[in-house]
């Protein structure tokens, strides 16, 4: 009685076994392209900025983000979008560091031409 069922274990283990060497194995998803990286560097007229002086010069931002050390500020335009990149200089206050705007620029990862356009038409809001 012992060896039958010892016989039927085994035959389940092997049938079990079977079972999972005939299962394709998942196969990973393919890597996505990412987009080019921006060109580098950013009008120096902007990476002066302090915070309040880019309110001032753009208005109230549609969007603000808290991401560890840096602030980012998005304003959306007629026809682009800026982002900008603050972090707090040694003094304590927060100024740009790098702006993106969408579409990008030519030369570099802003477009003055929209950077421009949103200075010249700050957004509404209160100015703080």
């Amino acid at each position: 009685m012992k060896t039958m069922t010892s016989a039927a274990a085994v035959a389940c283990l092997c049938a079990v076994l079977g079972a999972c060497a005939g299962t394709p194995k998942e196969t990973a998803p393919a890597p996505v392209a990412l987009p080019p990286a921006p060109p580098p560097g950013e009008p120096a007229w902007i990476t002066t900025m302090d915070s309040r002086a880019l309110r001032v010069s753009f208005g109230q931002p549609a969007f603000v983000r808290k991401d560890g050390a840096a602030e980012i500020w998005r304003y959306d335009g007629q026809t682009c979008k800026a982002f900008f990149f603050l972090y707090a200089n040694g003094s304590g206050a927060t100024v740009v560091r790098h702006v993106e705007t969408l579409p990008r620029g030519h030369e570099m990862a802003a477009d003055e031409n929209c950077l421009a356009q949103m200075r010249a038409h700050p957004a509404n809001g209160p100015v703080s």
